[in-house]
């Protein structure tokens, strides 16, 4: 009789006691039973450590490993993976903040059990109020590793997600140690070009996840305040672009993504958070081998004003909002003005 896979799911947490009793929950609820749940207690100072024993003392499933120490997010995402089982056969994250729906193991194993090339599976993902995680025509289930790598860093696709949203065969977790790369905050989209090098791409249309948003969360508080996606995918372009795109494609993303680079940064200079913003991208891009160009950055200013003129009203609107947001705004953050890598390379918001 064929043993049923075991999928090891993982949560590394810090501080997170408001929703992690959610999260646990979600994860007992599974349909699949034949699973263990590692919770990695990144040295929480809150009642995350109590939770977690409370939960652990009444189901063998769930181990648990607390860190001596505070290590940065990414790293402790590796924490995870290295407590993994030996006998998983798949690896499954769910943020503290998040929630599996009940059939997310059984859907996304049915899945793999019909396609054993796939070492990536994705799905569907409730994000706040919307749906995310998509461009897959229905009823695609199976791609080649290589094409979804390619259309998603032309832009085409956007079916990776955050590490909530995908499972990951395990023996491609093994041969990769750290699996997640700790320079890169957004490693786990990272991690997916560097899987599909070798492997196939599943997706289950449904929606097997849900991902909170709010201000306490690293999206939040680095992520969106620096925009860190556009640099991430900068260096995913970098990483990744020569392995599957040809080098005509290759050139002509970096001047597609640059171009909107400029346009971000030209907006950027008003903003509040204008100085760490400036630092953190002139600098990193500079350690790509983009070096921010001080006459294109001009140019870039000088074509925003020239556009300002034919809608006047409207950008001056805008601008007020930069500078001086309503009060329950955020201030760093405008999903009109700050591209983040994810939008198709000829769709870029001006």
């Amino acid at each position: 009789m064929t043993t049923p896979p075991r999928v090891s799911v993982l949560t590394p947490v810090y501080n997170g006691e408001r929703y992690l009793a959610e999260c646990i929950e979600s994860v007992l609820r599974q349909t699949w039973p034949h699973f263990e749940y590692v919770i990695v207690d990144n040295a929480s100072t809150d009642a995350t450590a109590e939770i977690i024993a409370a939960y652990a003392a009444r189901d063998p499933r769930i181990r648990v490993h607390r860190n001596a120490r505070l290590v940065p997010v990414v790293a402790n995402h590796n924490v995870a993976l290295r407590h993994a089982s030996a006998d998983a056969a798949w690896c499954k994250f769910v943020s503290a903040d998040d929630v599996l729906f009940p059939e997310c193991l059984e859907k996304m194993l049915a899945l793999a059990r019909d396609h054993p090339s796939v070492g990536l599976i994705s799905a569907y993902q409730v994000t706040g109020p919307h749906v995310t995680v998509g461009g897959l025509p229905y009823p695609s289930s199976l791609t080649s590793g290589r094409t979804i790598a390619r259309a998603s860093l032309l832009g085409q696709l956007s079916v990776f997600g955050s590490s909530t949203v995908h499972m990951v065969r395990a023996d491609l977790v093994r041969g990769r140690d750290p699996f997640y790369d700790e320079s890169i905050l957004h490693a786990d989209e990272a991690a997916c070009y560097d899987v599909l090098q070798t492997s196939d791409f599943g997706f289950v249309h449904d929606l097997l996840t849900y991902e909170r948003r709010h201000r306490a969360t690293i999206t939040h508080s680095i992520a969106r305040r620096l925009n860190t996606y556009l640099l991430a995918h900068m260096k995913m372009l970098k990483t990744y672009g020569p392995v599957y795109l040809t080098p005509r494609e290759y050139d002509c993303v970096v001047r597609e993504r640059m171009a909107a680079y400029y346009k971000y940064l030209s907006r950027a200079l008003l903003t509040p958070a204008r100085h760490q913003v400036w630092k953190f991208h002139t600098e990193g891009l500079a350690d790509l081998g983009f070096p921010v160009q001080r006459h294109r950055l001009v140019r870039a200013m000088l074509g925003a004003a020239a556009r300002a003129t034919v809608s006047p009203v409207s950008t001056t609107k805008k601008l007020v909002r930069l500078v001086r947001p309503r009060d329950n705004e955020e201030v760093e953050w405008r999903d009109w003005w700050a591209p983040t890598g994810f939008e198709t390379i000829n769709g870029v918001r001006p």
